[in-house]
């Protein structure tokens, strides 16, 4: 019950109780302290702020799937509010654990006020994100690609030895409902075409402005490094020239299979970063392009293979969002 949790001394009227993530027991820290206030003859209140789901906009909206889709670990479902349904007459979304916990935080007011001041769940929330959607079509296609990403990271965690076989059917058949396959996500389907026609891994990039740069692989660098390379090219508008000597590579091939222990010798994408600051000491165009490096903030990616863990950090930094095959 609740009077085994510790009752929080609090000095402010007003706490806000808030957590890392979904499932960290928000909600039960409230409930209980709502116990301990009412024990103590402090008639204490409570409400909600859940970003999502959004409660006034459509129950398939691309938006709220993408909800489901972030939490498809947890399986949330979202669902219409039966209470606010039969309140008011008015149908909005909430999701399952609110629906579900509510007759319990309906009983726990009942108790201390005599009767409960909310007659729903969607009634005990404070937000009103749906309000501030001013571009509907950018939003649904933001949402659908968020959808896409977290299909590709939970075949990823598959490969690494997550059980997640019901997370990922679940996200297919999100997929599905929101009329979208992976090849929606626009990088995805140049990276897969690139990889297909030169049978090697391919990693394409979608910058925040539209345009789609590809890298494919060689012998001196992986296809997530060619593509950072590239993209920094276009942006810095300098034409298809080396950028970095093969000469200033060679040395670090030789570091790494030599000395370091690799069996590869292409270079990762922290490494070509580094070889292209080395260039740049003495070369403007190699200075154009790694100035560009703030400007793929809120890119799209996707390569056609698993990358390094080294690679998936240096992309995470740059604020790129990735996605992989799983393979």
């Amino acid at each position: 019950g609740y009077g085994k949790n510790d009752y929080i001394k609090t000095q402010r009227e007003l706490v806000i109780i808030t957590a890392p993530g979904p499932g960290s027991g928000k909600m039960a820290t409230c409930l209980s302290q709502l116990y301990h206030e009412n024990k103590r003859g402090i008639k204490a209140g409570y409400a909600k702020f859940e970003t999502f789901p959004i409660w006034n906009i459509p129950l398939n909206h691309p938006v709220n799937i993408a909800y489901e889709a972030a939490t498809a670990d947890l399986n949330d479902v979202n669902m219409i509010d039966p209470w606010h349904l039969e309140a008011y007459g008015e149908t909005t979304v909430n999701y399952n654990r609110d629906v579900e916990i509510f007759p319990v935080l309906k009983a726990t007011f009942d108790k201390i006020y005599g009767r409960c001041p909310y007659k729903s769940p969607t009634d005990m929330g404070v937000n009103m994100a749906g309000n501030c959607i001013v571009d509907d079509e950018a939003v649904r296609n933001a949402s659908k690609d968020e959808i896409i990403r977290r299909y590709f990271t939970a075949k990823v965690n598959k490969k690494h030895g997550a059980k997640n076989d019901s997370e990922i059917y679940k996200l297919e058949l999100l997929m599905n409902n929101a009329d979208i396959t992976s090849q929606d996500r626009k990088c995805v389907y140049n990276a897969e075409k690139l990889a297909e026609d030169t049978n090697a891994p391919a990693a394409a990039i979608e910058l925040a402005d539209g345009r789609m740069i590809t890298g494919k692989t060689s012998a001196l660098m992986g296809c997530a490094s060619a593509s950072m390379l590239n993209a920094l090219k276009m942006l810095a508008g300098i034409d298809d020239i080396t950028l970095i000597d093969p000469e200033v590579i060679k040395p670090i091939e030789n570091l790494k299979t030599n000395h370091l222990g690799s069996k590869n010798p292409q270079l990762h994408i922290n490494e070509v970063l580094i070889a292209l600051a080395i260039s740049a000491v003495t070369d403007d165009n190699a200075k154009r392009a790694l100035d560009q490096l703030d400007n793929l903030l809120n890119s799209e990616m996707h390569c056609s293979v698993m990358l390094s863990n080294v690679d998936e950090k240096v992309i995470k930094e740059l604020g790129i969002r990735l996605t992989c095959n799983d393979r």
